[in-house]
């Protein structure tokens, strides 16, 4: 049994977990969350915890933020789009039982107020803003830090909140090529 409750956006996703995992789970219905599931939200991190578990597509993303926004503290588990796919069809219901596990088993714990130990120019040097390439290049660096994939400024919010270190990131980086200048 999973300790903390999972906040997922509907039924198929709960579905889905529950193949995968022994846990309880908070459906937002889409991503027009109400005061009423905010406050379900926030009690259940008050209680138990909470692990935010969206769609890898732009709702999911949004539904992320709002719930951060609004609870802080939450801990966090990503799905790449490639394990989440199916006809078309991107969502947590449509991820394996393996990948839904893996993904849990590498949730990120979101620090308020986090100082990041990476710079904006750390970024530019990587190729992951201001550079041609910067959206793929972010996907597969994303991917490996376990973080997802998001634009520049979010990325660089989620290397902070998720407290990625120096080290992480250039192991990370090692696994792509080197930005062509």
């Amino acid at each position: 049994m999973i300790k903390e409750i999972i906040v997922v956006e509907g039924k198929d996703d709960t579905t889905a977990i529950k193949r995968a995992v022994d846990a309880d789970t908070i459906e937002t219905g889409g991503s027009a969350i109400n005061r009423e599931i905010l406050e379900r939200i926030r009690l259940a991190q008050e209680r138990r915890g909470v692990i935010v578990f969206t769609d890898p597509d732009h709702a999911g993303e949004r539904i992320r933020k709002i719930i951060s926004s609004k609870v802080p503290g939450c801990k966090h588990a990503f799905l790449p789009q490639e394990l989440a796919e199916r006809r078309g069809d991107i969502g947590v219901e449509n991820a394996s039982t393996e990948s839904i596990r893996i993904a849990l088993n590498n949730v990120k714990t979101e620090y308020e107020g986090a100082v990041s130990q990476l710079t904006w120019e750390d970024l530019i040097e990587a190729g992951l803003i201001v550079h041609p390439d910067a959206a793929a290049r972010r996907l597969a660096v994303g991917k490996k830090l376990g973080i997802g994939y998001c634009n520049g400024k979010q990325f660089y919010k989620r290397c902070a909140a998720f407290q990625i270190s120096r080290e992480e990131f250039e192991a990370a980086l090692e696994l792509i090529s080197p930005p062509e200048r």
